[in-house]
Parts: structure tokens; sequence; C-alpha cells
């Protein structure tokens, strides 16, 4: 199973950085898994399989614990394994919501966190269409927080928490400032990703 994670992550970096090779050098290098230059891939084993990509440091493997490294086009990373066995507390959990797993893994800033189903999720397939979609994402992502910046000069440190809540998933806080940013034209309803809050404001001062 651990050869089969690592080759999936392994794809998926790989098929995201040469996705986004034809982006002009500025553009390519905001990329968050590429700005990032290293970063570990903490895979969780709850319910589902968790891939969290983080620039976090984290203590060196003890006792059981496994670390593989990878790199592609400049990009380093190195895969950790957590399950119940290694973190109890991750088979205690009674939904892992992202924010879960990542509450109990200690982990505060995320360069992308995935869920992935055990199985026929973690084909290599699977991968290249999770690794062009999640550049596609950041690349998309990047461009309508600069036009919201530019719209909203005053408002460019809100923005850019926007921004944060977007890439971390922090949905009900996204929903706060998408308000705020608008003076409450855009009121998202409970549980509304932070991408389409990000996207409402966006569409809100384009008006």
């Amino acid at each position: 199973m651990r050869d089969l994670v690592r080759a999936y992550v392994a794809t998926v970096h790989t098929t995201y950085l040469d996705h986004s090779a034809h982006l002009a050098p500025g553009t390519r290098a905001t990329l968050p898994l590429v700005a990032a230059g290293e970063v570990t891939v903490v895979v969780a084993a709850a319910q589902r399989l968790h891939l969290i990509a983080t620039t976090d440091p984290l203590p060196a493997p003890q006792g059981p614990e496994v670390e593989l490294r990878d790199e592609h086009r400049g990009t380093r990373w190195t895969v950790r394994f957590f399950d119940p066995s290694v973190l109890p507390p991750l088979g205690l959990l009674l939904e892992d919501t992202p924010a879960d797993v990542r509450r109990v893994l200690g982990i505060a800033d995320t360069v992308y966190h995935l869920t992935v189903a055990v199985g026929g999720g973690l084909t290599g397939h699977h991968a290249q269409h999770t690794g062009v979609a999640l550049a596609n994402q950041h690349a998309k992502a990047l461009r309508d927080l600069e036009r919201l910046r530019v719209a909203l000069p005053r408002q460019e440190r809100t923005v850019d928490e926007l921004g944060d809540c977007t890439r971390l998933g922090l949905d009900r806080a996204a929903a706060l400032l998408a308000a705020e940013l608008t003076s409450g034209r855009v009121a998202p309803e409970p549980g509304t990703p932070a991408a389409s809050c990000l996207a409402a404001v966006l569409d809100d001062v384009k008006r």
C-alpha cells in the first residue's frame, strides 16, 4: 500500500509540475507546489485516505513511522504515513473532515489537502487527472486573487486572507471574509465551499 500511495503522490506532483511548465516563469513560480520548493505529504488513514501537502516542519520519524523521498523539476517531497496504530486519535474521529484530520495531525498550513478512496481511487489515471485539476485550480485562484487586489486595493490584506482560506479549505472563515469584502452583498449559505466564496466576491466586483 505504501508503494501504491507513493506512486500516486509522485504522479500527482509530476503531472502538476509538467502541466504548469507552459506557464510564464513568473506565474509558474507562484503556484503553491512550485513556490514551496519542498513539502511533506502526510498520508493519514482515517475513514478515508487523506493526502496533505504541507510546508510545516515535522519531527523526525519515530518507531514504526516511515518516510519516502522523491523529486521532480526541482520540487522535492517527503511522504510520511500515519494511521491509528501510529496516531491513535485518527481512529477516534467520528467524521474525518479535512479540518478534523489536520487538527489531529497538528498541521496548520497546507499546499493541498486531497481525500482519496482506498483501492480504485489510487490509480495512475486518477492521479493524472488530480494533478491537472490541482494545477488548474491553483492557477485560477491566483488569477482571481490578483483581480480582486486590483479591484479592491484598500482591502488587499483581506483579499489575501480570503486566498489563504480558499487554499486551506476554511469555508466558514471564507464566507465571513466574502461578506466583509462586499459589504454584505455576498452572504454565502452555511457549507458553501471557500472557492465558491472567492468566485462570488469576484462576480460582485465585476458588476
